[in-house]
C-alpha cells in the first residue's frame, strides 16, 4: 500500500495542474461566495490556486469533473443563514450534508432549484419558520433529514410526491398541525417524534412502529395503543371487616416473618458469592448502585452528593438518583464494573462505569477528566458526569441499546444469529479509526498529547449513524495495572502492543496496533484473546502460506463483490501490527487508507446515508497544521 505526504500530494495536484481537462468553474465560483459570506469557525483548503474536485474539502465531482455532485460539511461551525445564490447554483448538486453546524434562518426558497438532490442532511442547525410548501421539485430526493432544528407551521401535503424516499426525519421541531396522508411505497423508516403534532395518524403510516410518533399530541386512534389493564384498577371485592387478632395469631405471625427475613438474608449472601465468584460471566439479575457507607459519598470534601456534569449534557439527575437506579452489570474488566443504569423517572438510561483501582489522586483524576469530558466528536462515545470520592469513583456515559462490537461480532453464533455484514464492519473501522485520530490530536497536557491505551472490540460501539465510536478514554494512565496470572489474562492482551509493559505508559503507536488488532478480528471474526484461533499469529500464518481466503469471517462469505475490499483491509490491518513501533503507519495515514477502500470501490457504494469522507470535518486540526482536510480530501 503506497502512501503519500500531504506535501507530495500537493506538489503532484500542482504538477498535474496544467494537464486537468476540466474545472467546474462556475460551481467553483458558487462555493466561493458560499463560504465568503457564512461564519465558519474552522478554516477550510478552498484555495483558488487547487483544484475544486482533487483537493477541496467537503467537495465531489462527477467522473469528467465538470460538475459538482456531492458537498458534505458537517460539524464546520457554520454560523448565519444561508447565502442566497449561492449554493442553488450547484444545479447538478445530489448531495447536500451540512448537519452539526449552527445555520439559522428559513429553509432557502432557492434550494429548489437543486432539482438533483437525492439526499439532504440538514439536521442539528438552528432553521426557522416553515418547511418548504413544494417539496415536488425534489421528486429524485431519497433521504431527508431536517430533525433538531427550530421548523414550525404544519408538513406540507406535498412530501408525499416524493416517489422515491426512502427516509424522513422531522423530528425534534415544533411541527403543529395534523400529519398528511404520507403514501410512498418506497419508504421505509419515518421519523416525527418530538413535535406538537395533533390528530389523527392516516392509514398510509400504520405500518410503522408507534415510536417513530412519540412525543406529540395525537389522540389514542393511532397505532400508540392506549394504556389498559395496567392503569385500570381492577374491581376488588368488598372486604368483610376482620376481626381482632388474638395473641397466638399474632405471635405465630411475628415468629414467621423472622423465618422469611432470614431465608430472604441467607439467599442475597449466596447470591451475592455466586456473583462474585463468576467475574467473566454477564448477569442480567437486577440490582443497585448501592454505596459501601455512608461516609464513602462525599468523601470529606464538602461536595456530598455532587456529580459533575459536563457542558451540553441534558441530563438531569444527582448522585442519590444515581444510586437509586435499577442497575444490571453490563460486564466486568480490569478497570472495574460496568452497570446499566434506569433511573426512577423511567426515562433515562445511562451506563455506569464503577472504577477499581484508581491509582492517582483527586486532582490528577479531575483533571483527565476534564480532558476526556471536553471530547466533542461523533466517533468518541462522550463522557457525561464523572464522581469522585476517597473510596467511589463512578463515570457516566449514553448506553447503546445495540451493545458493543464485541457483542455483534461475537454473541450467539450459530443457527438464527443475525451476521454483522460487511457494510457495519466498514463503518465500524472507519468510525473508529477517526474517533481514535480525534483522540491522538487531543492535548493531555501542554507537551502529552492523548492515547487510548485500551483500545478493544468490547469498547467500540455503534453510533446513530452505524459508525464505530470510540469508549472509554483516557483511564489507562488512571488505572493502577494489575498483574494476572496467564491464564486468567486481561482481555485487553490480545490487543497490546508487544512493547506495552504497562498500560500507563502506552503511546500513539501502541494504539495503532491495537487497531489493526480490531480490524483483523473484524474481517476473521475472531476473537484475539482467544490463542487458539484468533490473534495477531494466527493471521499471520494463514497468511504467510497464502491462504488469504481461508482468513476471512465465513459469514462474510455470502456478500459479493466485496473480495478486494477485505484484501485491502486485511493489508491496512498488518501494517498496523508489525512488531516495531516505528513501522507501523501513523493514525491520520490509517483514517486514509481505510476510508480509501470504499472509495476506490464505489462512491457511497453500499451506503444509504450521508457517508462521504469526511476526515477533515470530523477531526481536530493538530496544532501547528492548518491542512488536515487537503490531505484526507485529496483522495476524496
Amino acid at each position: 500500500m503506497i502512501t503519500f505526504t500531504l506535501s507530495a500530494i500537493l506538489i503532484i495536484a500542482s504538477i498535474s495542474l496544467p494537464f486537468t481537462k476540466s474545472e467546474p468553474y462556475e460551481d467553483k465560483e458558487a462555493l466561493l461566495d458560499f463560504i465568503r459570506n457564512i461564519h465558519h469557525s474552522r478554516s477550510l483548503n478552498w484555495d483558488t490556486n487547487f483544484p475544486v474536485c482533487f483537493l477541496w474539502t467537503g467537495v465531489t465531482c462527477n467522473s469528467d469533473n465538470t460538475r459538482v455532485v456531492a458537498l458534505r460539511l458537517p460539524g464546520m461551525g457554520l454560523r448565519g443563514s444561508i447565502p442566497s445564490n449561492t449554493l442553488s447554483r450547484l444545479s447538478s448538486l445530489q448531495i447536500l450534508s451540512l448537519r452539526s453546524n449552527g445555520i439559522s434562518g428559513d429553509f432557502p426558497q432557492d434550494f429548489s432549484n437543486l432539482r438533483n438532490l437525492t439526499s439532504l442532511y440538514l439536521q442539528s442547525n438552528k432553521f426557522t419558520g416553515s418547511l418548504p410548501s413544494d417539496f415536488s421539485v425534489w421528486n429524485s430526493l431519497t433521504v431527508l433529514d431536517l430533525s433538531g432544528n427550530r421548523f414550525n407551521g404544519s408538513i406540507p401535503p406535498s412530501i408525499s410526491s416524493l416517489n422515491h424516499l426512502t427516509s424522513l426525519n422531522l423530528s425534534n421541531n415544533s411541527l403543529t398541525g395534523e400529519i398528511p396522508d404520507i403514501n410512498i411505497p418506497s419508504l421505509q423508516q419515518i421519523n416525527l417524534t418530538n413535535n406538537h403534532l395533533t390528530g389523527i395518524l392516516p392509514n398510509s403510516l400504520m405500518r410503522y412502529p408507534s415510536s417513530a410518533f412519540s412525543g406529540n399530541e395525537l389522540s389514542s386512534q393511532i397505532a400508540i395503543p392506549p394504556a389498559t389493564s395496567a392503569e385500570t384498577p381492577i374491581p376488588q371485592p368488598a372486604r368483610k371487616p376482620r376481626g381482632k387478632l388474638t395473641e397466638p395469631a399474632i405471635l405465630g405471625i411475628v415468629l414467621g416473618g423472622c423465618v422469611v427475613s432470614f431465608a430472604a438474608i441467607a439467599l442475597l449472601m449466596i447470591c451475592s458469592y455466586s456473583r462474585g465468584k463468576n467475574d467473566g460471566g454477564l448477569p442480567t439479575t437486577k440490582t443497585r448502585l448501592k454505596k459501601k457507607k455512608k461516609k464513602d459519598i462525599g468523601g470529606g470534601d464538602g461536595k456530598s452528593n455532587k456529580l459533575v456534569f459536563f457542558e451540553g449534557c441534558r441530563l438531569a439527575f444527582d448522585l442519590e438518583d444515581l444510586l437509586r437506579a435499577s442497575a444490571e452489570v453490563l460486564g466486568k474488566g480490569s478497570y472495574g464494573t460496568t452497570y446499566k443504569a434506569a433511573l426512577e423517572d423511567a426515562t433515562t438510561t445511562v451506563v455506569v462505569k464503577r472504577l477499581k483501582e484508581v491509582g492517582v489522586g483527586k486532582k490528577e483524576f479531575e483533571g483527565q477528566m476534564e480532558v476526556v469530558g471536553g471530547i466533542k466528536h461523533e466517533n468518541v462515545c462522550p463522557l457525561r458526569a464523572y464522581y469522585y470520592s476517597k473510596d467511589e469513583k463512578l463515570m457516566v456515559y449514553d448506553f447503546y441499546d445495540r451493545g458493543s462490537v464485541s457483542v455483534l461480532l461475537h454473541g450467539r453464533r450459530g443457527e438464527g444469529r443475525t451476521a454483522l455484514d460487511w457494510e457495519t464492519r466498514m463503518r465500524i473501522a472507519i468510525g473508529a479509526a477517526r474517533g481514535i485520530f480525534y483522540i491522538h490530536s487531543t492535548r493531555q497536557s501542554a507537551a502529552k498529547q492523548l492515547v487510548h491505551g485500551n483500545i478493544k472490540a468490547s469498547n467500540v460501539f455503534l453510533n446513530s449513524d452505524n459508525y464505530g465510536s470510540i469508549n472509554d478514554v483516557g483511564l489507562a494512565t488512571l488505572i493502577t495495572p494489575t498483574p494476572a496470572p496467564a491464564p486468567n489474562r486481561s482481555a485487553s492482551s490480545g490487543y497490546r502492543a508487544p512493547e506495552v509493559t504497562d498500560p500507563r505508559k502506552a503511546t500513539p503507536a501502541a494504539d495503532v496496533y491495537s487497531f489493526g488488532v480490531l480490524l483483523l478480528e473484524l474481517l476473521t471474526g475472531k476473537s484475539p484473546t482467544n490463542s487458539s484461533s484468533g490473534g495477531v499469529r494466527w493471521v499471520n500464518s494463514v497468511v504467510r502460506e497464502e491462504w488469504t481466503a481461508e482468513v476471512f469471517d465465513v459469514e462474510l462469505l455470502r456478500y459479493p463483490n466485496i473480495e478486494e475490499e477485505m484484501v485491502e483491509m486485511l493489508q491496512i490491518g498488518m501494517n498496523c501490527v508489525v512488531r516495531m513501533p516505528e513501522q507501523r503507519p501513523k493514525m491520520v495515514d490509517v483514517v486514509k487508507m481505510v476510508e480509501g477502500i470504499r472509495r476506490a470501490g464505489g462512491e457511497g457504494r453500499g451506503f444509504g446515508s450521508d457517508s462521504g469522507v469526511e476526515v477533515a470535518m470530523s477531526t481536530p486540526t493538530p496544532p501547528g497544521s492548518d491542512r488536515v482536510g487537503s490531505s484526507s480530501s485529496a483522495i476524496q
